[in-house]
Parts: C-alpha cells; sequence; structure tokens
C-alpha cells in the first residue's frame, strides 16, 4: 500500500450479524469480518456483540488500528442521525433510545457518526459509487423493503428532525394494499419483493396457468413463488412473469416520475435485489417517464445500478465518517 490511512472503519447492524470493515480513503474495503448480533437480550448484549466485530478486525489488521480516524454505523432506525441515539428498531429490540454514537466514542475513543442503512448507502454512492460526478443524488434500495437517500452536495438531507427521505413510503395509490407503515399504496406495498411475490402468486392463481415456469420452479406450490424465482421465470421466456415484472415496472415509473418533480435529481441510483431483477426495465421505465412526470428533460436523467451490493452497509457506514 503506497501510502498507509487513514483508514475508516464501517460497520453494518442488521437483525442477525454485524458486519465491520476497513475501508480506504477511495471506498474500497480492505477487510471485512461478521458475528452474530444479539438483537433480543438486553441493551449491554448487543453493544457487545458490536464491539465485538470491531475487535474482530482490530484482532486481524493490528497495525491499522492506529490509522483509522473514524467509525461510522448502519444502524436500524428509527434513529437520530445528529444524537447518533438508536430509538425503537422492530429488528433490534435490545436497544431502546440506546446512546449508541456516544457508547462507541466513550469505549474506542474515536469519532463515531450514526445513520440509516440507505442514507449512508447514498452517501457512499455519491462519494465513491456510481453517483461521481453528481451534485445532487437520489438514492433508492429496492429489497424486501425499499428505502430511499437524498444526497445535496455530497452531504445527507435529514430534513428537521432526521426523518426525511422515506421515499419508500410515498403514495401512489391511495386505495392500494395496506403497507406495514399503516398507510395505503406505498410503493413499498407495491414494488418491494414481497409485494411482487404476490402480485405473482395472485396471477398464477387467476390464470390457472399450470405450464408457468413460476409454478415449476415453485415445485408446483403457488405458496412458494417469490421474487427471485418470477426473475428466473423471466429470464427463462415465461409470459407471465414478464407481465409481472412489466407492471412493476410501471409502477416504479409513476413513483420515479413523482420523485423528479419533487427532487430534480442529478442522478438516480438504484441498489438492492429488486432492482438487479429491474434492471432489464430502466429503458422502458425512462422512455415512459414524460406521462408521468411533468419536467421536460427528466428523461436526461440517468437511472444506474449502485456500485455496492451487499457491502453498501459497511462502505456507507465508513463514507458517514467523510461527510463527518
Amino acid at each position: 500500500m503506497d501510502t498507509p490511512g487513514p483508514f475508516l472503519l464501517g460497520v453494518d447492524i442488521g437483525g442477525t450479524k454485524v458486519a465491520a470493515g476497513l475501508v480506504d480513503a477511495e471506498g474500497s474495503i480492505l477487510f471485512q469480518t461478521r458475528v452474530p448480533m444479539i438483537a433480543n437480550g438486553d441493551a449491554a448484549e448487543g453493544f457487545g456483540a458490536f464491539v465485538r466485530a470491531i475487535h474482530a478486525v482490530f484482532d486481524a489488521k493490528p497495525e491499522m488500528r492506529s490509522l483509522i480516524a473514524g467509525i461510522g454505523v448502519c444502524a436500524p432506525g428509527p434513529l437520530d442521525p445528529h444524537t447518533g441515539v438508536v430509538i425503537n428498531p422492530p429488528n433490534v429490540t435490545c436497544w431502546r433510545n440506546f446512546p449508541l454514537a456516544a457508547e462507541t466514542r466513550l469505549y474506542f475513543n474515536l469519532p463515531t457518526y450514526v445513520d440509516n442503512d440507505a442514507n449512508a448507502a447514498a452517501l457512499a454512492e455519491a462519494i465513491w459509487g456510481a453517483g461521481i460526478g453528481y451534485r445532487n443524488v437520489f438514492y433508492a434500495t429496492l429489497g424486501t423493503g425499499i428505502g430511499s437517500g437524498i444526497i445535496f452536495d455530497r452531504q445527507i438531507y435529514h430534513g428537521r428532525t432526521g426523518s426525511a427521505a422515506e421515499g419508500g413510503h410515498i403514495t401512489i395509490d391511495y386505495h392500494g394494499p395496506r403497507c406495514g407503515c399503516g398507510k395505503r399504496g406505498c410503493i413499498e406495498a407495491l414494488c418491494s419483493g414481497p409485494a411482487i411475490a404476490k402480485r405473482a402468486q395472485e396471477r398464477l392463481a387467476e390464470s390457472k396457468q399450470t405450464s408457468s415456469k413460476m409454478l415449476a420452479l415453485a415445485g408446483g406450490n403457488i405458496d412458494l413463488v417469490k421474487a427471485e424465482i418470477v426473475g428466473e421465470a423471466f429470464r427463462q421466456g415465461d409470459a407471465l412473469a414478464a407481465g409481472v415484472l412489466q407492471n412493476t415496472a410501471e409502477l416504479l415509473t409513476v413513483w420515479i416520475g413523482n420523485v423528479i418533480d419533487l427532487l430534480e435529481p442529478e442522478v438516480i441510483i438504484f441498489g438492492g435485489g429488486i432492482a438487479n431483477l429491474m434492471s432489464p426495465f430502466f429503458g422502458q421505465i425512462r422512455e415512459q417517464l414524460p406521462k408521468w412526470s411533468i419536467n421536460q428533460r427528466c428523461t436526461e436523467i440517468p437511472l444506474l445500478m449502485a456500485k455496492y451490493g451487499s457491502d453498501a452497509g459497511i462502505v456507507g457506514g465508513a463514507a458517514l465518517c467523510r461527510a463527518g
């Protein structure tokens, strides 16, 4: 390595694991590891798992310990990014109003920054990834849920209380299905992985097409059809699967049109497994945008895939240190 340090330590906390890694100044992961997360114990047990993940990095790379400039943490929300307090995440019940940033600073004597995964991933893409060269970035992660982040001039837009950029809960059909957030017709309730699977199951039941590749891939059980199966059946030329994804693309177009009319970002970046599934439809989405956006130059905005896939949490955490 030509220029040693400084390095950034990114940590990604989930309901089942804590992943931690060393990231250099160019956004490359030099080393990473993971340990089990104790999400249902008490606050100290959860923090202990977090500490073990960081110590695992230090133990593996002791020569880099003194060159670490800060710790950035992707933590489950809701949280307060200004204070670093994790409020009441549904998948990490051990923490209720837990001062994660303050406890981490005290324990490791390093600057510490905490934010949610979509915000952090958006920042990583803006400064190191697909958003390089763009000042204003809208990032969306499409997966089991739909999250988003807004970057203005390489800074996360948090809003008044830190709760901004909940793009997954923009309603595009107020008669639509009930979302987990309680609202109806959120884009998450319509285009997340579970929503795609449900739409495929309904179409299989309505059509009674026993020859569909989706059904074959699910072993004949409609209830086992998941978004991944829809994608594989589409790649194998299944017409019913293509129709499900076509409908998903149309719904995403409505949503993206709203985002453009509100923010007019310079680029829109998609991450997550469902983004990979929907990427063949990006061209069609762009062509159809003028129907759903009043912005006469909406088709000029690039729709790009994210650079960081499953590593977005670690690199996103590290990016928080750069912004801080």
